[in-house]
């Protein structure tokens, strides 16, 4: 009798021990994609922001959730177009494989721990964990999505994570290592760090600014790239992990684009004063010494200017002058010339310009994927071709000049910033009471109970994966008390949405009379 072969890409965190729950899908990553789609960590994402949120903006603008249906939508596109390609089928193959359904399901699952009001609740979050907890690892985005689907998410079969495959876990890796400690050596110390390894160049110490899983998910990572294990470099993305990237950056490139063209934001006169002064004064502003540079970096162009010496300077293994200037004037042709010449106003006419606008250059992009063999350590093996890399670059640039930097924007941002801090300090009293203790949220409890488990199992085991930026390892029970307390409450803040957090802060502050509201669930 045969023993039924079993893809190690397919096997789950379980081994299979799990009772198996009566999933719709046959295929083992497609169960894993109605897995993540069902999860209510991603049902939330429709309450939290992606740039601004849709309540302030009073206009349909991208939250977190159309985001990751857009990126699904873009890397499953890729994964199918590079599977038609015989040239790159056996190197897929070498690499570790390709499935648009496991791309697919890492794309909706890579946003699930964004926390509320995007990447500032990001920000926030982090530097509360890290200096009023002494979390070594503090918080990050893509790990604590790591941690839903492998720990915090009770919806598996066994009440802890999603019980996802291997390959699904490994392509949701963007950054597979941790902050400081995995792998070693640490990809930080490479001569030329991958993208997000290298520490924030303001605090030196701290570990990488980017990464994919904290230390209490760390046995979850080894086993997720023991397959990659000789294929791929411990630091790399897996194929699959570097379509999902590449389709995140298309889908943000362009979508944010259209959404501040629709509010208003983005002015004709103003993106056109920046690309038309650099496309006709290049040779005259690559002259400027960096102190001229930015002494005039509020004059039109100077902003461009300062884009292609940044490029430089962090991937010169991409970066092409032409190109460049290629690429400026494309966005130019068909962003200011085309869609920002016409102020939205909601008609058919304005609709389908930027339904015109959105289709061209999703195609463009996703078209011009391609894999490399080794590529180099600021790249995943999928990449796109030079021209479109270029003009990715200065759509985001777009996008960062004009929106993100706008003062009215920064205002919000730091009142939203005030609120977070708040409730993590009101939740952690609350915590704290022993009053109180047996009427804290449920959800709040369970989770300080499991992070009680995973801290005092890593004390006993490795008491240097808690060790921060201080170098002082946490030591007695009350130690591992006040860390559990800490990532307990930083997971469930970062589990609300936009406006849960803010009625759960008006509540805990006695701001509002309403004792029953739909807007948080204790």
């Amino acid at each position: 009798m045969h023993q039924q072969h079993v893809d190690p890409r397919a096997e789950r965190r379980s081994g299979g021990d799990v009772p198996v729950q009566p999933d719709l899908a046959a295929g083992p990553f497609r169960v894993d994609r109605d897995r993540v789609a069902g999860s209510p960590f991603f049902s939330r994402l429709g309450g939290v922001t992606q740039v601004i949120s849709s309540t302030g903006s009073g206009l349909l603008v991208h939250n977190r959730l159309t985001h990751s249906l857009k990126v699904a939508q873009a890397a499953r596109a890729i994964a199918e177009r590079l599977n038609t390609r015989a040239d790159v089928a056996v190197l897929l193959d070498k690499l570790g494989g390709c499935d648009p359904d496991v791309v697919e399901a890492a794309a909706l699952g890579h946003d699930l721990g964004h926390p509320p009001f995007g990447h500032l609740g990001e920000q926030v979050l982090d530097r509360l964990a890290r200096h009023r907890f002494g979390l070594a690892d503090g918080f990050e985005g893509n790990a604590q999505s790591f941690r839903i689907v492998t720990t915090t998410d009770v919806r598996g079969p066994s009440a802890v994570g999603l019980d996802l495959t291997v390959a699904v876990r490994a392509a949701m890796l963007k950054y597979p290592w941790t902050r400081l400690s995995h792998p070693d050596p640490h990809p930080r110390h490479l001569p030329a760090p991958p993208r997000g390894a290298a520490e924030p160049p303001d605090a030196p110490g701290t570990g990488s600014a980017k990464f994919s899983a904290y230390v209490t998910e760390l046995e979850d990572v080894r086993q997720a790239r023991a397959y990659y294990a000789g294929r791929l470099e411990p630091w790399q993305q897996t194929v699959e992990a570097s379509v999902m990237d590449t389709a995140d950056d298309i889908a943000y490139a362009i979508h944010d684009v259209e959404d501040f063209y629709r509010v208003g934001v983005l002015q004709h006169a103003t993106v056109s004063a920046e690309l038309n002064t650099w496309l006709d004064r290049a040779v005259e502003l690559a002259g400027l010494s960096a102190a001229e540079l930015d002494a005039q970096q509020r004059r039109p162009g100077r902003s461009l200017e300062a884009l292609r010496r940044r490029l430089h300077a962090k991937d010169s293994w991409a970066v092409d002058d032409d190109a460049f200037a290629q690429a400026v004037a494309k966005v130019r042709a068909e962003l200011v010339d085309g869609l920002l010449a016409v102020p939205f106003d909601g008609s058919v006419e304005a609709e389908q310009a930027v339904a015109g606008f959105s289709a061209r250059w999703t195609r463009r992009l996703v078209d011009a994927v391609g894999v490399v063999e080794e590529p180099t350590t600021r790249s995943g093996h999928v990449v796109l071709a030079v021209r479109q890399w270029h003009e990715v670059q200065v759509l985001k640039f777009v996008h960062r000049r004009f929106v993100l930097l706008r003062p009215d924007l920064a205002l919000h941002q730091r009142g939203q910033a005030r609120l977070l801090t708040a409730l993590v300090e009101a939740l952690e009293q609350w915590a704290t009471d022993r009053h109180e203790a047996n009427r804290l949220p449920r959800r709040l409890h369970d989770l300080v109970e499991l992070a009680g488990r995973e801290y005092a199992e890593l004390a006993r085991t490795d008491p240097s994966a808690l060790v921060g930026a201080t170098g002082d390892a946490p030591s007695g029970p009350d130690a591992v008390r006040t860390l559990a307390r800490g990532r307990a409450v930083v997971d469930f803040v970062a589990s609300l949405t936009d406006n849960q957090a803010a009625a759960l802060l008006d509540a805990l502050s006695g701001r509002t009379g309403q004792l029953w509201t739909d807007a948080f669930v204790l």
